[in-house]
């Protein structure tokens, strides 16, 4: 068991991109081959397809000037980071934005609420990510103490009539609940401790994050029950699998948007398996609230 621990410490992974880019070089004294599982080389080939399509909508964006705002929220080590890195790798940096927001300093503290998020709402052409937003008061705050429950219910209220104002004056509102599983979280909490290249996000409450599962698991329930209208629906991204979660992803983004010059919806159409409706996972979790080890993450 030691020495398998060990192996995985030692690996050593290509950098993205390496294996599409080296797939018909020809055999030489100054190469070395190196053996990848085909289906890797197949996502990166899906990648590299669906980056240029988020190239085209970008563009069709700037000349449109439509709006979109993408939500991501999920529990700790979901995969959030990696799509978001993914989705924003090849497009103009001028024309999108990712905010992903520190705690609330003292004077944030005494203002309304959304406040401090509002002001990154995006502009005509741009395409903003928000890499954790406002529903920190729908799951992390409540069950780190961080808010008091009149301040959580409050919240579930008033995030709908926002999120309905945002959509009415044209904005598009996509949001992504990254969905893991216990086990798979702590084997992602264990790899940060050994790679030196992810200690940057090693947290505190990581350990928390397994404690209090069960708590997050309401509260989610919660959050999907009061925020999960018509004009602003969750989307669920199954990540135990981050490759399949990043692919999806932007499926699901590309199929929902018109741009010129995209490819047929047949070839954007996300799996079913990991790409859920907020209805179907409320319905989920409504059948099997009593049996927690049977609830996605």
């Amino acid at each position: 068991m030691g020495s398998d621990n060990q192996e995985k410490k030692n690996k050593t992974k290509l950098a993205e991109g390496t294996a599409i880019r080296n797939k018909d070089v020809k055999e030489n004294k100054d190469r070395q081959a190196v053996w990848i599982k085909k289906w890797h080389m197949q996502y990166e080939e899906d990648l590299r397809i669906l980056q240029i399509e988020l190239m085209k909508m970008q563009q069709s964006m700037q000349a449109s000037g439509k709006r979109i705002l993408a939500i991501f929220e999920g529990r700790d080590a979901a995969g959030k980071g990696g799509t978001i890195k993914r989705i924003t790798a090849h497009l103009n940096p001028r024309r999108y934005n990712v905010v992903a927001l520190a705690k609330p300093n003292e004077t944030e503290l005494t203002q309304w609420y959304f406040q401090r998020y509002t002001s990154h709402l995006p502009a005509a052409g741009e395409f903003t990510i928000f890499d954790r937003s406002w529903y920190n008061r729908a799951m992390v705050e409540p069950v780190m103490g961080f808010c008091s429950d009149e301040q959580n219910k409050r919240f579930l209220k008033d995030a709908p009539m926002l999120e309905e104002l945002l959509v009415k004056d044209g904005i598009t509102l996509l949001k992504y609940y990254f969905s893991v599983s216990k086990d798979v979280q702590k084997e992602r909490f264990d790899s940060r401790k050994h790679d030196p290249l992810k200690q940057y996000k090693l947290s505190p409450v990581d350990n928390l994050a397994q404690k209090y599962w069960n708590e997050y698991s309401i509260r989610k329930f919660q959050m999907l029950s009061e925020t999960n209208r018509s004009i602003a629906p969750w989307t669920v991204i199954r990540s135990d699998n981050k490759k399949f979660a990043r692919i999806n992803c932007i499926k699901h983004i590309l199929s929902n948007m018109d741009y010129e010059g995209k490819l047929p919806l047949k070839k954007l159409t996300p799996d079913p398996k990991i790409v859920v409706s907020g209805i179907d996972e409320l319905h989920h979790m409504e059948q099997n609230l009593m049996s927690p080890a049977k609830l996605h993450g």
